[in-house]
């Protein structure tokens, strides 16, 4: 039986092992998905080794930057983006060589594309870990300029308390790539102007669970046009599939 699996820590508010199980299920697919929950990255060796059935990998918190350093090859768009969430995993006599892609800026890009107007042109992205490189690369190629927003000050990044209104009016494409606002912490939002806000802003939360964060209540009372981060979970798990079964040999 293949096996697949999630590596990140902690792995609690995981979506991929019911979403895979459920379509090896139906499709009648000998396969199935565990969790493997890593305090350590150091420990990935190790969960090769132990799973030899192993065909495929996503990656998630904290280790999207991390695990790059343990493959052996990563796709250019990957390494333009400086992040990697899904891993091939293939075996040449007792060799085992690993892949590594990006499918976070396929589910992104293809999810948010349709609610662009003409009128998004700038990008503000709240935080700056390895989906929001992800994020950034996907909007970039969208034809957007970003601007990074941390809570710390740091090289080529603006702070929270530099958002003014005119900020708003400026960049209104605005993408939360920070957990502030996720399940169970769902009465919290990232400190924005709202009131700036209006149906010429976009707001798009990477958060699914709940189906609506308080970042996009607060806009949408303001006329914003608002979507959480369902559909790009589902297309990147997609692409994922791709990439562990494709043709694609490098």
């Amino acid at each position: 039986m293949d096996k697949y699996g999630l590596i990140g820590f902690p792995l609690g508010h995981s979506f991929s092992k019911n979403f895979f199980n459920e379509k090896f299920e139906n499709e009648d697919i000998n396969a199935k998905y565990l969790n493997f929950e890593l305090p350590n990255i150091d420990s990935l060796p190790e969960i090769i080794d132990m799973n030899p059935e192993l065909k495929g990998l996503n990656v998630t918190i904290p280790y999207k930057e991390k695990v790059i350093s343990y493959l052996d090859y990563i796709s250019p768009e990957a390494r333009a983006i400086g992040a990697v969430n899904v891993i091939r995993v293939t075996h040449k006599g007792k060799d085992v060589i690993l892949r590594g892609y990006n499918s976070d800026v396929i589910g992104f890009t293809k999810s948010i594309e349709p609610l662009l107007e003409r009128f998004h042109k700038k990008a503000l992205i709240l935080g700056t870990g390895g989906a929001s490189k992800a994020i950034n690369y996907g909007l970039k190629s969208l034809g957007l300029e970003t601007v990074f927003v941390s809570r710390f000050k740091r090289p080529g990044t603006i702070q929270y308390d530099e958002i003014t209104p005119d900020v708003i009016n400026e960049y209104n494409v605005i993408v939360n790539c920070t957990p502030v606002g996720m399940y169970p912490k769902v009465e919290e939002c990232p400190n924005l102007p709202y009131e700036a806000m209006n149906p010429h802003t976009l707001l798009y939360d990477l958060i699914y669970n709940p189906d609506e964060t308080l970042f996009m209540h607060n806009g949408a009372e303001h006329g914003a046009t608002v979507k959480n981060g369902l559909e790009m979970l589902l297309l990147q798990a997609f692409a994922s599939w791709e990439f562990w079964n494709g043709k694609e040999q490098k």
